[in-house]
């Protein structure tokens, strides 16, 4: 028998670039979910359903899934530039969090 606590998955926060829009979500299996953007169909965000190129730019596990809605909320709030550097820069997630002033 295994003693050990179940795992919780790890929320993360992510940046897509579609068709030169950016989205921004939130997902426990970002590969998974890039994939359902992609293929378009009814699990895809209605956002990027019409995009003909949908490209990954920034992915990073932030934890719980409170603090990665909390985040996700404020990374929508962000101007286009700000969110540009954050996929170039790549932060760690505590940078990110630090930078959207939330903590862990």
């Amino acid at each position: 028998m295994n003693n050990e606590e179940p795992t919780r998955p790890s929320w993360w926060i992510y940046i897509l670039d579609c068709d030169g829009r950016l989205y921004t979500g939130v997902t426990t299996d970002p590969e998974r979910r890039l994939r359902e953007h992609r293929a378009g169909r009814t699990r895809a965000a209605r956002f990027t359903r019409g995009a003909t190129s949908v490209e990954l730019r920034y992915a990073v596990a932030v934890g719980g899934r409170s603090l990665a809605l909390q985040a996700e909320y404020r990374l929508k709030r962000l101007p286009r530039a700000e969110k540009l550097t954050l996929c170039e820069r790549s932060p760690s997630a505590v940078e990110l969090l630090e930078r959207i002033a939330l903590t862990r």
